[in-house]
């Protein structure tokens, strides 16, 4: 496995009538995700919860950059939505289900989280546009790694703007600044001539 810290990704495209949606920009929330992957792929164990508007973003990544995605990825899925898989997860070799909570969609995503939050060391999370699952994701990574960084990004808007005023010691110059990837250079403390893991 990688070494360091794994990297937690909490993102997700806001819906009509849920939280989130009437402050997302679409093209900002794809372009951030993008810049987030550039940075960390590779050189951290990404983890991820499987959306599935997230997860083609970073299989895509994974194979534009040559990156052996089953040593730098790890998804995590709850079993309530077997039916309902992204066709992307059957690409990953290395994915996690978690068992039910039978009937119950809200346990069922708490019992994931709490597994995903409890697998891994944290050094670091980025959250993304997002729905009020992104403000659970934030919430127990606070009581389950405190340790970590917590980087929610205003710009592209969605619950993760709300997020960015609940982070103290976040450089206030990075509300409206859409150079994602810089930033997540500079927070992450990652240096961009560190090697990934590659295919081969």
């Amino acid at each position: 496995m990688i070494r360091r810290g794994a990297v937690f990704l909490s993102a997700s495209v806001p819906q009509p009538g849920r939280r989130g949606f009437e402050s997302f920009d679409p093209v900002l929330v794809a372009s951030a995700v993008h810049a987030f992957v550039e940075v960390v792929l590779g050189r951290r164990l990404l983890v991820w919860g499987g959306q599935p508007a997230i997860t083609p973003i970073i299989w895509e990544a994974a194979r534009r950059l040559d990156v052996r995605y089953e040593r730098s990825v790890l998804l995590y899925q709850s079993a309530l939505f077997k039916d309902r898989y992204p066709q992307a997860n059957i690409r990953f070799d290395n994915w996690v289900e978690v068992p039910a909570v039978e009937g119950d969609q809200r346990a069922s995503l708490k019992l994931m989280r709490e597994r995903m939050f409890s697998d891994h060391s944290y050094e670091a999370a980025v959250f993304i546009g997002g729905m009020e699952g992104v403000i659970d994701e934030f919430e127990l990574l606070q009581d389950l790694a405190p340790e970590a960084t917590l980087v929610p990004l205003a710009a592209p808007g969605g619950v993760s703007r709300d997020l960015f005023d609940r982070v103290e010691g976040l450089p206030q110059e990075m509300r409206n600044r859409t150079d994602f990837t810089y930033w997540r250079y500079r927070i992450l403390q990652i240096d961009p001539s560190e090697p990934r893991v590659l295919v081969g």
